[in-house]
């Protein structure tokens, strides 16, 4: 059974695949940009820190719906983690 560092090393890892293969050295940071052309298109004003919320509530209610997929939950880990990240950079 796995335990909540399993989780945490999994997400962990998944950001570090994801960014050697379509981000930066630094790891994921596709957000700022997707964040800049949601506004452009829809006249909001979400913050980069909103937009990762937004998709760790996308991973919740799918979590929430139909059978488990550990697929939800690593990318919950991952998305929490980016958006506390990004609050700390907003202060």
């Amino acid at each position: 059974m796995k335990t909540a560092n399993d989780y945490l090393n999994e997400a962990r890892g998944q950001m570090e695949d994801r960014a050697a293969s379509r981000d930066t050295a630094e790891g994921e940071r596709s957000m700022a940009k997707t964040v800049v052309a949601f506004n452009l298109i829809y006249g909001h004003r979400l913050s980069v820190t909103e937009g990762w919320q937004f998709m760790s509530l996308l991973k919740k209610v799918r979590g929430s719906q139909g059978q488990y997929r550990e697929d939800d939950y690593v990318d919950d880990v991952a998305y929490a983690a980016l958006a506390a990240e990004s609050a700390r950079g907003e202060e």
